[in-house]
């Protein structure tokens, strides 16, 4: 089963692969009306949630650099942005290495117990690794359906 877990991540940051390399970074900083971020902060959000859920949760060091955390965790946007965030190409670059990072690092231990749970803020309490994980590839679909309901609104100007 857990092999067939890590090609269920292999599939869903496939898809995140490919939708970033679709996007310039002109059209990725655009804010549309009714968005509160865009493709860019999307992206870095997947990113680093990812990294929180996999990593942050165990109380283990995260390999994103910090500048990762205050552009793009929870409740960050980029009108409020304090300097340069990292590229979509950097981004793209993180996205792909994260991949074989967690399955390097993660194979065998998705059953291992958080030293406390985790409750994220819809309100769903983890209490292993493998369910921070396995949560973590829907958040980052509704992250690449938002990209996508972005880039629509763009594309429709």
């Amino acid at each position: 089963m857990e092999e067939t877990i890590f090609q269920h991540m292999d599939i869903v940051r496939g898809i995140t692969e490919q939708s970033i390399k679709k996007i310039s970074e002109e059209i990725a900083d655009i804010v549309p009306k009714g968005f509160n971020n865009n493709i860019h902060w999307n992206f870095g959000h997947i990113a680093f949630t990812q990294e929180k859920l996999v990593y942050g949760v165990l109380g283990e060091q995260m390999s994103l650099p910090i500048q990762y955390e205050e552009f793009f965790s929870a409740g960050t946007k980029p009108s409020e942005w304090k300097g340069t965030p990292p590229s979509l190409a950097e981004i793209s670059s993180v996205l792909s290495e994260q991949k074989s990072r967690i399955r390097q690092s993660h194979q065998g231990n998705l059953h291992k117990k958080l030293p406390t749970p985790f409750t994220n803020r819809a309100g769903i309490t983890f209490n292993t690794v493998g369910e921070t994980f396995l949560f973590s590839f829907y958040h980052e679909a509704l992250h690449i359906e938002t990209i996508k309901r972005i880039y629509r609104s763009i594309s429709v100007k």
